[in-house]
């Protein structure tokens, strides 16, 4: 299992300092070698046993065939036919992401969890390490192999998105800092596919517009940039120019529940579609989402559909509780974009959340 150790400096002015620690994505493989060496010699994987199910993550070694999360067993098979593929054990995950968690409560009481492997520490008022990033990354990483046997890595840099990133440098069980005269010079050659928010389609829409590196973004106008890529035009803007002005919020709220299903064999009947819906997913959304439910609201539902050829498609409406004919209703309207000539490989049902003090009337409006 891979622990991920980001620390970062928000400079408020000259003389404050934050000093920030951001845990992701420990490796559940990692785990599974650790109790199980001789895992650590083959390429392995974390999934169900049918070929319908997917991968929760690998190990580097299944990485070097092509194999990765959310790869469905029969095309990770494909890549690498000697794959060795292991249940996962959530309860073993569940116990060593608190064990962690609690080695952080040693250095900082702001700490803000993202999910089940991934938080946010704000340590400036460490007083460990003489209050070194760099120090206190390593002693973190010290502690957690010493009560684990399981490795970290850490990214050290001035702002937040730049330390996400660092800590991708030296893992698995590394450190890389960008110190606060080098951040320009690091953004400058930063290909814009490593920064957190740009994915495979965006970066292809980047690459036709002949940006590439940081400099390019640097080196665009801004205007033009907005105009062109929106919110994201916005985004890449101002990491490229060093601007990332998000704080630890401990106090960090779901924004959205969801469960989803893949079929043992593709289907294109609707009927069984929605009977799936309203006989497993319902029932397994209602108990998931219901520990948030006392303080927040839901706001809207969602279905989303994968096709057989992996197409993803989905359908939102704004609703304020859940309804068994309105997933069923947005079920039908992904279908019929494809005239139900598609079969379906996995179909999923999500709510967006709110607080209670900012939730609408009730409202029904769809959106695509």
């Amino acid at each position: 299992m891979l622990v991920n150790v980001l620390l970062f400096r928000v400079f408020h002015s000259l003389t404050c300092l934050s000093l920030t620690v951001f845990i992701r994505g420990f490796e559940y493989a990692a785990v599974e070698m650790r109790d199980n060496p001789e895992l650590a010699k083959v390429p392995m994987a974390i999934g169900g046993n049918s070929n319908r199910g997917v991968l929760a993550t690998s190990n580097y070694i299944a990485r070097e065939y092509g194999v990765r999360a959310a790869m469905s067993n029969y095309q990770a098979k494909k890549l690498c036919p000697h794959l060795r593929i292991v249940p996962g054990r959530m309860s073993l995950y569940k116990d060593i992401s608190q064990q962690i968690r609690a080695i952080f409560s040693r250095y900082t009481d702001l700490i803000e969890p993202l999910s089940l492997d991934e938080a946010y520490l704000d340590v400036t008022d460490c007083t460990q390490c003489k209050g070194s990033a760099t120090l206190i990354a390593q002693q973190i990483r010290d502690d957690i192999y010493r009560e684990t046997g399981l490795t970290a890595s850490a990214g050290i840099a001035p702002i937040k998105f730049l330390a996400k990133i660092a800590s991708d440098e030296n893992k698995p069980n590394g450190q890389f800092v960008i110190t606060p005269d080098k951040v320009n010079a690091f953004i400058e050659d930063l290909p814009l596919k490593k920064i957190p928010g740009v994915g495979k389609v965006t970066i292809q829409k980047l690459l036709a517009h002949g940006l590439e590196f940081g400099r390019d973004i640097k080196n665009a106008d801004e205007i033009l940039l907005k105009q062109k890529f929106g919110k994201l035009g916005d985004m890449l803007w101002r990491r490229c120019h060093g601007i990332d002005e998000r704080r630890v919020e401990t106090d960090r709220v779901r924004k959205s529940v969801g469960v989803e299903t893949t079929f043992e064999q593709d289907t294109a009947d609707i009927d069984v579609l929605k009977m799936r819906i309203i006989k497993q997913l319902l029932p397994e959304l209602k108990t998931r989402a219901s520990k948030y439910l006392d303080e927040q609201h839901i706001i809207k539902l969602g279905v989303k559909v994968k096709y057989f050829d992996f197409q993803l498609v989905s359908k939102e409406c704004q609703f304020d509780k859940l309804d068994s004919a309105l997933f069923c209703q947005l079920l039908t309207d992904l279908l019929e974009r494809n005239q139900g000539h598609k079969a379906v490989r996995l179909i999923g049902i999500q709510v967006g959340l709110s607080a209670k003090e900012t939730s609408h009337n009730q409202m029904h409006l769809f959106s695509s």
